[in-house]
């Protein structure tokens, strides 16, 4: 009999949460062990359980996917996580490998990728959909067609959804266990780096480059909603 391979799944969308741990039950080698709704529940789940392959969305409430992904390569280093999120505009597909996913799904592909996905980053192999692999490719010589959020650094960019997102200066000092002085920090070098002056302007630019999606934002408490 082959391993099989533990793997929670992180989503705040619960339907969508749902539906994809019933279709991967129906995955021979995969087993479910666990579900979380946020950034903070995940890294607690992979505390407890050890699986060997975390699914999170990136724009999870609280810490976010960022984050999570980040606090789970820190201490534990065995479980690989996946990445199977909604949002996969520039520059979150290059930030999320870097802060450690092993792969990138979008929601529009299907479960045979998810699967995959989770596969090969059981194997320690990485996994990039179709249409991500294609962005990040013609982004290395495409300059002039680069998102002015790709000039900020994984922290500022993990700021900068968690503000577009309307949490408080005070709540993300929380989630990221910094000071508010330094949360502080991070919003004025992002509003220098991008040219805006004020939350707002920093969530219109966000939609006008597709960081957010403005209609689903707003049903979740997002942007337009705050």
């Amino acid at each position: 009999m082959k391993k099989k391979i533990k793997a929670i799944v992180a989503d705040h969308h619960r339907l969508f949460r749902t539906g994809l741990v019933a279709m991967l039950k129906h995955v021979d080698i995969i087993d479910v062990v666990g579900e979380a709704e946020d950034g903070e529940q995940a890294v607690e789940l992979t505390r407890r359980l050890a699986p060997h392959v975390a699914t999170l969305e990136l724009a999870m409430p609280g810490i976010g996917g960022l984050e999570a992904t980040r606090r789970i390569g820190n201490s534990h280093p065995a479980t690989k996580v996946v990445m199977i999120t909604s949002a996969w505009n520039a520059p979150y597909p290059a930030q999320s490998m870097r802060a450690g996913a092993r792969g990138f799904v979008t929601k529009r592909g299907t479960i045979d990728d998810v699967v995959l996905a989770i596969k090969r980053a059981f194997t320690g192999r990485r996994f990039v959909s179709a249409d991500i692999a294609e962005q990040l490719a013609l982004q290395s010589f495409d300059d002039a067609g680069r998102s002015p959020f790709d000039r900020l650094t994984s922290r500022e960019l993990q700021v900068t959804l968690m503000v577009v997102n309307c949490q408080r200066v005070n709540d993300i000092s929380l989630n990221l266990r910094l000071s508010v002085k330094t949360v502080n920090s991070y919003r004025y070098r992002v509003f220098e780096k991008l040219g805006v002056s004020s939350d707002v302007e920093l969530a219109i630019l966000a939609v006008k480059h597709g960081m957010v999606n403005p209609l689903l934002n707003a049903a979740d408490g997002g942007p337009l909603a705050c």
